[in-house]
């Protein structure tokens, strides 16, 4: 049985990795709309003095969208890029209708390295 033998097999020699490409920025103008807002409360303002920035994203981006947006406008290349979804809340109307909902929202993470800042 191969499980229990004594010979060892060697891994096979790996080979060298391919220098990384510069990837080309779309041109169509999506991504100057993937960053509504900076998204401005208390404990979003503390992390901008750690490096974290917070923005407002549609709920259709994705990570590397925001990560692109981010460098192509503020021109700063982000080290991670997180993204949360924030679910709808009830919400009370103060009239006889009763309760509604307020919308769902889509924020995103933007950690920058030391040093970076982004002015908005």
């Amino acid at each position: 049985m191969a499980l229990f033998s004594r010979t060892t097999k060697k891994a096979p020699a790996k080979s060298a990795k391919k220098p990384a490409v510069a990837k080309a920025m779309p041109e169509d103008g999506r991504l100057e709309n993937i960053l509504k807002a900076p998204w401005l409360s208390e404990k979003a303002l503390i992390g901008t003095e750690r490096g974290i920035y917070v923005f407002e994203i549609p709920q259709r981006a994705t990570k590397q969208d925001v990560a692109e947006a981010v460098q192509l406008i503020y021109k700063v290349t982000p080290k991670k890029v997180t993204v949360v979804n924030l679910p709808a809340k009830k919400v009370s109307l103060r009239t006889r209708r009763g309760t509604g909902s307020r919308a769902r929202r889509h924020k995103a993470y933007v950690h920058l390295k030391a040093g970076d800042s982004i002015q908005f």
